[in-house]
């Protein structure tokens, strides 16, 4: 009670300061006491309800089976269980030895409206293709091996002319784009090898991944790109021990998303901002998450910058190299944003994490404000999160 009771004075004596900076906006007293509650408000709104949520999910970690055995499906949504166990297998291998030497045409097989785990198992090599999962096409998995990651690769940009006649713009650039719900990937590289974009130039975004699908999962995966590498365009996605490398907002976009035990590497020649959050409204359930973590490569970078009027990043427990400024967060030239966006760290070390130099409306959270943001309980992953399936269904079928 005492820590919150803390947390509220100081978050108050921080909006305060936020707003007698910018202070010229407001014609009354009154007028910047009500921004303030609202601002309050919408906070407190957004805590209730991540503890409402964990609280929720934390009833069904421990739920067993009819016999009384734990099961690690039972806690799933029903039309997850059912596509667990009812697993297809489809092997991808470049040399005619398995069932297609295409990943596209590995997807373009899998049924319409399918409700089956359908197992993408992609052998190794270089696949050049720009490959889509469609939205009707939900419960697939990409599987490589991890020792040696196959590599889908493209070089579109946001500038590169499409089909239409037209530029691709950002959306499209993507390598490889999933719009599908339960998508899982393990062991893949996705990549982009689009030049690194020069200094003023327009057009250079170049995705290696896109993901709109909902409640997405990539285990020991790697992105490599330059400016968008990640575009974690929107839906409720996991990320774990991933590799991401990018120079320029190359994880951005929409998604409520939970990082962890991430290695994040900048490729940047100067100054460059790791994220790009794009929560546009205070109701908007949006937001990134990197938990155990680490930041390191070249150039100088902010953790993010406001694409987004209400953007929103937490950093727990991760590891900042020096590349990390000082400031640490960016307002993208917009200062009204600082009063409404969600930027914080929490435990975090290395000497990027020195939180001396911060701007002042970059957080440092409690225990108590950082709990919602440090386990997958922030994107709801008990109900639909498989973890490292096992091998011993398709191993047999792997002989290429």
């Amino acid at each position: 009670m005492a820590a919150k009771m803390l947390f509220k004075v100081v978050l108050m004596f921080m909006v305060v300061n936020c707003f007698s900076w910018y202070g010229s906006g407001w014609s009354t007293q009154g007028d910047k006491q009500s921004a303030l509650e609202e601002v309050k408000k919408d906070y407190d709104a957004w805590i209730s309800w991540q503890i409402l949520q964990r609280s929720k999910i934390n009833s069904v970690n421990n739920v067993k089976d009819k016999n009384g055995r734990s099961n690690s499906l039972t806690g799933l949504e029903k039309k997850v269980r059912e596509a667990e166990e009812d697993k297809r297998v489809i092997i991808v291998c470049p040399n005619g030895r398995g069932d297609f030497t295409t990943i596209k045409d590995a997807v373009h097989s899998i049924d319409i409206n399918n409700t089956r785990r359908t197992v993408v198992y992609i052998k190794a090599g270089l696949y050049r293709e720009k490959v889509l999962v469609p939205k009707t096409k939900p419960f697939v998995t990409f599987m490589g091996d991890e020792s040696e990651q196959p590599i889908i690769t493209g070089n579109d940009t946001a500038s590169t002319i499409g089909m239409d006649g037209k530029p691709m713009k950002t959306f499209h650039s993507a390598t490889v784009a999933v719009n599908s719900d339960y998508f899982i990937a393990y062991n893949i590289r996705f990549e982009n090898t689009a030049p690194y974009p020069e200094a003023g130039s327009v057009g250079g975004q170049a995705v290696a991944l896109r993901i709109s699908g909902n409640k997405a999962a990539f285990y020991n995966c790697s992105f490599y790109g330059t400016q968008d590498t990640l575009y974690d365009h929107k839906g409720l996605h996991y990320f774990k021990s991933c590799f991401i490398q990018g120079s320029m907002d190359f994880i951005f976009g929409y998604g409520r998303s939970l990082y962890a035990n991430c290695l994040i590497r900048s490729i940047a020649k100067g100054v460059a901002a790791l994220t790009a959050q794009k929560r546009s409204n205070a109701s908007m359930a949006s937001g990134f998450s990197f938990l155990n973590c680490r930041i390191t490569g070249s150039g100088l970078v902010y953790l993010g910058r406001a694409w987004g009027d209400h953007s929103r990043v937490v950093f727990g427990y991760t590891y900042m190299d020096s590349i990390v400024l000082p400031e640490g967060w960016n307002d993208w030239g917009c200062p009204e944003r600082e009063r409404t966006v969600y930027y914080a760290q929490y435990n975090c070390t290395g000497p990027g994490a020195n939180t001396t130099g911060r701007v002042q409306w970059g957080r440092i959270l409690s225990d108590e404000e950082a709990s919602p943001f440090l386990s997958t309980s922030f994107i709801r992953g008990t109900k639909w999160l498989m973890g490292h399936p096992s091998l011993s269904l398709i191993i047999p079928c792997l002989i290429c």
